[in-house]
Protein backbone atom coordinates (compact mmCIF):
# COMPACT_ATOMS: atom_id res chain seq x y z
CA UNK A 1 0.00 0.00 0.00
CA UNK A 2 1.30 3.50 -0.87
CA UNK A 3 0.45 6.83 0.67
CA UNK A 4 1.50 10.38 -0.15
CA UNK A 5 3.93 11.54 2.56
CA UNK A 6 2.92 14.31 4.95
CA UNK A 7 6.05 16.44 5.24
CA UNK A 8 4.32 18.98 7.47
CA UNK A 9 4.86 16.53 10.32
CA UNK A 10 8.57 17.40 10.45
CA UNK A 11 10.32 20.53 11.70
CA UNK A 12 11.92 22.34 8.76
CA UNK A 13 14.29 25.28 8.50
CA UNK A 14 13.77 26.75 5.03
CA UNK A 15 16.93 26.85 2.90
CA UNK A 16 15.47 26.54 -0.62
CA UNK A 17 13.82 29.33 -2.57
CA UNK A 18 11.34 26.88 -4.13
CA UNK A 19 11.45 24.01 -6.63
CA UNK A 20 14.64 23.80 -8.66
CA UNK A 21 14.13 23.85 -12.44
CA UNK A 22 14.25 20.90 -14.81
CA UNK A 23 15.84 21.77 -18.16
CA UNK A 24 16.15 19.80 -21.39
CA UNK A 25 19.68 19.69 -22.81
CA UNK A 26 18.94 20.13 -26.51
CA UNK A 27 22.42 19.74 -27.97
CA UNK A 28 23.35 16.68 -25.95
CA UNK A 29 19.90 15.17 -26.52
CA UNK A 30 20.44 15.41 -30.26
CA UNK A 31 23.94 13.99 -29.97
CA UNK A 32 23.04 11.08 -27.68
CA UNK A 33 19.68 10.17 -29.18
CA UNK A 34 17.77 10.43 -25.91
CA UNK A 35 15.78 13.22 -24.31
CA UNK A 36 18.26 14.31 -21.66
CA UNK A 37 17.03 16.56 -18.86
CA UNK A 38 18.80 17.96 -15.80
CA UNK A 39 17.39 18.78 -12.37
CA UNK A 40 19.28 21.91 -11.28
CA UNK A 41 19.86 21.39 -7.57
CA UNK A 42 23.17 23.14 -8.14
CA UNK A 43 21.19 26.40 -8.47
CA UNK A 44 19.99 26.53 -4.85
CA UNK A 45 21.30 29.87 -3.68
CA UNK A 46 22.72 29.34 -0.20
CA UNK A 47 26.42 28.61 0.23
CA UNK A 48 27.05 28.09 -3.51
CA UNK A 49 24.24 25.54 -3.70
CA UNK A 50 23.95 21.79 -3.90
CA UNK A 51 21.89 18.77 -2.95
CA UNK A 52 22.89 18.71 0.71
CA UNK A 53 20.65 21.72 1.36
CA UNK A 54 17.56 19.56 0.85
CA UNK A 55 18.75 17.31 3.67
CA UNK A 56 19.84 20.23 5.81
CA UNK A 57 16.37 21.79 5.75
CA UNK A 58 15.23 18.85 7.86
CA UNK A 59 18.44 18.38 9.84
CA UNK A 60 18.70 22.04 10.87
CA UNK A 61 14.97 22.05 11.52
CA UNK A 62 15.45 19.08 13.83
CA UNK A 63 18.42 20.75 15.51
CA UNK A 64 16.46 23.94 16.18
CA UNK A 65 13.51 21.90 17.47
CA UNK A 66 15.96 20.33 19.94
CA UNK A 67 17.17 23.82 20.92
CA UNK A 68 20.68 23.21 19.63
CA UNK A 69 23.09 26.13 19.49
CA UNK A 70 25.89 24.23 17.75
CA UNK A 71 26.07 21.77 14.85
CA UNK A 72 28.98 19.38 14.44
CA UNK A 73 29.39 17.28 11.30
CA UNK A 74 31.97 15.14 9.53
CA UNK A 75 33.39 14.63 6.05
CA UNK A 76 36.48 14.62 3.87
CA UNK A 77 38.59 17.76 3.55
CA UNK A 78 36.68 18.94 0.45
CA UNK A 79 33.27 17.85 1.76
CA UNK A 80 30.35 19.66 0.12
CA UNK A 81 28.11 18.62 2.99
CA UNK A 82 30.48 20.27 5.47
CA UNK A 83 30.52 23.53 3.51
CA UNK A 84 26.75 23.64 3.23
CA UNK A 85 26.28 22.70 6.88
CA UNK A 86 28.46 25.69 7.75
CA UNK A 87 26.39 27.91 5.43
CA UNK A 88 23.08 26.67 6.85
CA UNK A 89 24.37 27.12 10.40
CA UNK A 90 25.46 30.68 9.59
CA UNK A 91 22.01 31.48 8.21
CA UNK A 92 20.31 29.94 11.24
CA UNK A 93 22.58 31.68 13.75
CA UNK A 94 24.14 28.45 14.99
CA UNK A 95 27.77 27.71 15.69
CA UNK A 96 29.35 25.09 13.45
CA UNK A 97 32.29 22.74 13.84
CA UNK A 98 33.54 20.51 11.01
CA UNK A 99 35.53 17.33 11.57
CA UNK A 100 37.32 16.73 8.27
CA UNK A 101 39.67 13.89 7.39
CA UNK A 102 42.36 13.75 4.72
CA UNK A 103 40.70 10.64 3.30
CA UNK A 104 41.53 11.49 -0.32
CA UNK A 105 45.22 11.00 -1.22
CA UNK A 106 45.83 14.50 -2.60
CA UNK A 107 48.41 16.88 -1.16
CA UNK A 108 48.54 19.69 -3.73
CA UNK A 109 47.90 23.23 -2.49
CA UNK A 110 44.64 23.65 -4.42
CA UNK A 111 43.10 20.57 -2.82
CA UNK A 112 44.28 21.39 0.67
CA UNK A 113 43.50 25.12 0.71
CA UNK A 114 41.10 26.09 -2.11
CA UNK A 115 37.53 25.08 -2.96
CA UNK A 116 35.43 24.12 0.04
CA UNK A 117 38.35 24.64 2.42
CA UNK A 118 38.42 28.36 1.63
CA UNK A 119 34.63 28.64 1.90
CA UNK A 120 34.54 26.89 5.28
CA UNK A 121 36.94 29.52 6.56
CA UNK A 122 34.84 32.38 5.15
CA UNK A 123 31.71 30.90 6.75
CA UNK A 124 33.34 31.02 10.17
CA UNK A 125 33.28 27.30 10.90
CA UNK A 126 35.70 25.75 13.37
CA UNK A 127 37.57 23.06 11.43
CA UNK A 128 39.25 20.02 12.95
CA UNK A 129 41.80 18.66 10.44
CA UNK A 130 42.29 14.92 10.98
CA UNK A 131 44.42 12.32 9.18
CA UNK A 132 42.75 10.04 6.68
CA UNK A 133 42.83 7.07 9.04
CA UNK A 134 40.96 8.88 11.83
CA UNK A 135 37.41 7.96 12.89
CA UNK A 136 35.73 11.29 12.22
CA UNK A 137 32.37 10.43 13.79
CA UNK A 138 34.02 9.15 16.95
CA UNK A 139 36.00 12.39 17.19
CA UNK A 140 32.84 14.42 16.52
CA UNK A 141 30.90 12.67 19.27
CA UNK A 142 33.76 13.23 21.73
CA UNK A 143 34.00 16.89 20.71
CA UNK A 144 30.23 17.26 21.07
CA UNK A 145 30.41 15.89 24.60
CA UNK A 146 33.23 18.32 25.43
CA UNK A 147 31.06 21.20 24.20
CA UNK A 148 28.07 19.93 26.18
CA UNK A 149 30.24 19.87 29.29
CA UNK A 150 30.89 23.56 28.58
CA UNK A 151 27.15 24.23 28.53
CA UNK A 152 26.47 24.06 24.79
CA UNK A 153 23.57 22.17 23.20
CA UNK A 154 25.10 20.21 20.31
CA UNK A 155 23.49 18.49 17.34
CA UNK A 156 25.70 15.97 15.48
CA UNK A 157 25.06 15.39 11.76
CA UNK A 158 26.29 12.15 10.16
CA UNK A 159 28.43 11.83 7.04
CA UNK A 160 26.73 13.60 4.13
CA UNK A 161 23.75 14.49 6.31
CA UNK A 162 22.43 11.09 5.26
CA UNK A 163 20.44 10.07 8.32
CA UNK A 164 16.78 9.09 7.86
CA UNK A 165 15.88 12.65 8.86
CA UNK A 166 18.16 14.03 6.14
CA UNK A 167 16.85 11.55 3.58
CA UNK A 168 13.39 13.06 3.95
CA UNK A 169 14.71 16.01 1.95
CA UNK A 170 15.07 13.90 -1.16
CA UNK A 171 11.85 12.03 -0.54
CA UNK A 172 10.24 15.44 -0.78
CA UNK A 173 12.25 16.10 -3.95
CA UNK A 174 10.66 12.99 -5.49
CA UNK A 175 7.24 14.60 -5.04
CA UNK A 176 8.61 17.80 -6.59
CA UNK A 177 9.91 15.91 -9.63
CA UNK A 178 6.62 14.08 -10.10
CA UNK A 179 4.75 17.42 -10.00
CA UNK A 180 7.18 18.86 -12.58
CA UNK A 181 6.61 15.82 -14.79
CA UNK A 182 2.88 16.46 -14.74
CA UNK A 183 3.34 20.16 -15.47
CA UNK A 184 5.64 19.45 -18.46
CA UNK A 185 3.64 16.45 -19.68
CA UNK A 186 6.70 14.19 -19.55
CA UNK A 187 7.51 10.99 -17.67
CA UNK A 188 11.12 10.07 -16.96
CA UNK A 189 12.20 6.54 -17.81
CA UNK A 190 15.17 6.81 -15.44
CA UNK A 191 16.52 9.36 -12.96
CA UNK A 192 20.31 9.34 -12.58
CA UNK A 193 22.20 10.37 -9.43
CA UNK A 194 25.61 9.88 -7.81
CA UNK A 195 25.66 7.65 -4.72
CA UNK A 196 28.13 8.84 -2.09
CA UNK A 197 26.85 8.62 1.47
CA UNK A 198 23.63 7.26 -0.04
CA UNK A 199 21.12 9.82 1.21
CA UNK A 200 20.12 11.34 -2.12
CA UNK A 201 19.58 7.91 -3.68
CA UNK A 202 17.78 6.61 -0.59
CA UNK A 203 15.49 9.62 -0.27
CA UNK A 204 14.48 9.56 -3.93
CA UNK A 205 13.78 5.82 -3.83
CA UNK A 206 11.73 6.17 -0.65
CA UNK A 207 9.81 9.14 -2.00
CA UNK A 208 8.99 7.58 -5.36
CA UNK A 209 8.17 4.22 -3.72
CA UNK A 210 5.65 6.02 -1.54
CA UNK A 211 3.99 7.14 -4.81
CA UNK A 212 3.94 3.60 -6.17
CA UNK A 213 6.97 3.87 -8.47
CA UNK A 214 9.52 1.08 -8.78
CA UNK A 215 12.79 1.65 -6.87
CA UNK A 216 14.77 0.91 -10.05
CA UNK A 217 13.50 4.20 -11.50
CA UNK A 218 16.50 5.75 -9.72
CA UNK A 219 19.78 4.81 -11.39
CA UNK A 220 22.73 5.52 -9.08
CA UNK A 221 26.44 5.50 -9.81
CA UNK A 222 28.56 4.72 -6.75
CA UNK A 223 31.38 7.20 -6.10
CA UNK A 224 32.27 6.42 -2.48
CA UNK A 225 32.17 2.62 -2.02
CA UNK A 226 31.86 -0.46 -4.20
CA UNK A 227 28.44 -1.64 -5.34
CA UNK A 228 27.96 -4.20 -2.59
CA UNK A 229 28.73 -1.76 0.21
CA UNK A 230 26.78 1.07 -1.45
CA UNK A 231 23.69 -1.15 -1.76
CA UNK A 232 23.97 -2.20 1.87
CA UNK A 233 24.28 1.35 3.18
CA UNK A 234 21.62 2.80 0.88
CA UNK A 235 19.13 0.00 1.55
CA UNK A 236 19.46 0.56 5.29
CA UNK A 237 18.72 4.26 4.83
CA UNK A 238 15.72 3.55 2.59
CA UNK A 239 14.16 1.10 5.02
CA UNK A 240 14.69 3.50 7.93
CA UNK A 241 13.24 6.42 5.94
CA UNK A 242 10.09 4.70 4.65
CA UNK A 243 8.44 4.48 8.12
CA UNK A 244 8.97 8.23 8.52
CA UNK A 245 6.91 8.62 5.36
CA UNK A 246 4.19 6.48 6.94
CA UNK A 247 4.90 3.70 4.45
CA UNK A 248 4.78 0.00 5.31
CA UNK A 249 7.02 -0.90 2.37
CA UNK A 250 10.29 -2.77 2.88
CA UNK A 251 12.83 -3.10 0.07
CA UNK A 252 15.64 -5.55 -0.64
CA UNK A 253 19.07 -5.01 -2.18
CA UNK A 254 17.86 -6.53 -5.46
CA UNK A 255 15.38 -3.64 -5.80
CA UNK A 256 18.18 -1.09 -6.19
CA UNK A 257 19.51 0.10 -9.55
CA UNK A 258 23.19 0.83 -8.85
CA UNK A 259 26.52 0.55 -10.65
CA UNK A 260 30.08 1.06 -9.42
CA UNK A 261 31.71 1.02 -12.86
CA UNK A 262 32.71 4.69 -12.54
CA UNK A 263 34.24 4.45 -9.04
CA UNK A 264 37.73 3.98 -10.43
CA UNK A 265 40.46 3.69 -7.81
CA UNK A 266 38.23 5.13 -5.09
CA UNK A 267 36.47 8.11 -3.61
CA UNK A 268 37.73 11.47 -4.82
CA UNK A 269 40.27 9.91 -7.19
CA UNK A 270 39.86 11.28 -10.74
CA UNK A 271 39.25 9.04 -13.74
CA UNK A 272 39.62 9.70 -17.45
CA UNK A 273 35.89 9.07 -17.92
CA UNK A 274 35.07 11.69 -15.28
CA UNK A 275 37.31 14.27 -16.95
CA UNK A 276 35.70 13.58 -20.31
CA UNK A 277 32.20 13.82 -18.84
CA UNK A 278 32.88 17.15 -17.11
CA UNK A 279 34.32 18.58 -20.32
CA UNK A 280 31.48 17.18 -22.45
CA UNK A 281 28.76 18.85 -20.41
CA UNK A 282 30.65 22.12 -20.20
CA UNK A 283 31.52 22.31 -23.91
CA UNK A 284 28.11 21.16 -25.18
CA UNK A 285 25.76 22.94 -22.79
CA UNK A 286 27.77 25.47 -20.78
CA UNK A 287 27.05 23.63 -17.53
CA UNK A 288 29.51 22.59 -14.83
CA UNK A 289 29.55 19.48 -12.65
CA UNK A 290 31.98 18.57 -9.91
CA UNK A 291 34.78 15.99 -10.26
CA UNK A 292 33.91 13.83 -7.24
CA UNK A 293 30.17 13.16 -7.52
CA UNK A 294 28.46 14.61 -10.58
CA UNK A 295 31.39 14.04 -12.91
CA UNK A 296 31.55 10.31 -12.25
CA UNK A 297 27.76 9.94 -12.31
CA UNK A 298 27.52 11.77 -15.63
CA UNK A 299 30.31 9.57 -16.95
CA UNK A 300 28.12 6.63 -15.97
CA UNK A 301 25.17 8.08 -17.85
CA UNK A 302 27.28 8.58 -20.97
CA UNK A 303 28.58 5.02 -20.69
CA UNK A 304 25.02 3.73 -20.35
CA UNK A 305 24.04 5.58 -23.53
CA UNK A 306 27.06 4.23 -25.41
CA UNK A 307 26.35 0.63 -24.35
CA UNK A 308 22.69 0.75 -25.36
CA UNK A 309 21.01 0.92 -21.98
CA UNK A 310 18.57 3.55 -23.26
CA UNK A 311 16.37 3.26 -26.32
CA UNK A 312 16.30 6.16 -28.73
CA UNK A 313 13.92 8.86 -27.52
CA UNK A 314 13.76 7.73 -23.88
CA UNK A 315 13.49 10.46 -21.24
CA UNK A 316 16.40 10.51 -18.80
CA UNK A 317 16.77 12.98 -15.91
CA UNK A 318 20.20 13.69 -14.44
CA UNK A 319 20.22 15.33 -11.01
CA UNK A 320 22.91 18.01 -10.84
CA UNK A 321 23.91 17.89 -7.19
CA UNK A 322 26.30 20.84 -7.10
CA UNK A 323 29.73 20.65 -5.50
CA UNK A 324 31.21 23.15 -7.93
CA UNK A 325 33.89 24.46 -5.51
CA UNK A 326 35.50 21.07 -6.01
CA UNK A 327 36.51 22.06 -9.55
CA UNK A 328 38.91 24.61 -8.09
CA UNK A 329 40.27 22.14 -5.56
CA UNK A 330 40.89 19.65 -8.39
CA UNK A 331 42.56 22.10 -10.78
CA UNK A 332 45.58 19.82 -11.26
CA UNK A 333 43.32 16.91 -12.25
CA UNK A 334 42.37 18.70 -15.48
Amino acid sequence: MTTRPDFARFPVYSLLEGPTPIQRLDRLSDRLGINLFVKRDDLIGLGMGGNKLRKLEFLVGDAIAQRADTIVTVGARQSNHARLTAAAAAKAGLRCELVLTRAVPRTDDAYLDNGNTLLNELLGAVVHDLPGTANALEFAEARAQQLRDEGRNVYVCPLGGSSPTGCIGYAKCAIEIRQQEHAANVRFDEIVVPNGSGGTHAGLVAGFASLGAKPALIRAHAVYSNAERSREVTLDKINRTLPLLQSSLSLSADDLNLSDQQLGDGYGIPTDAMRAAVKTLAAAEGLFIDPVYGGKAFAGLLHDVETGRYARGQNVLFVMTGGLPGLFAYRSAF
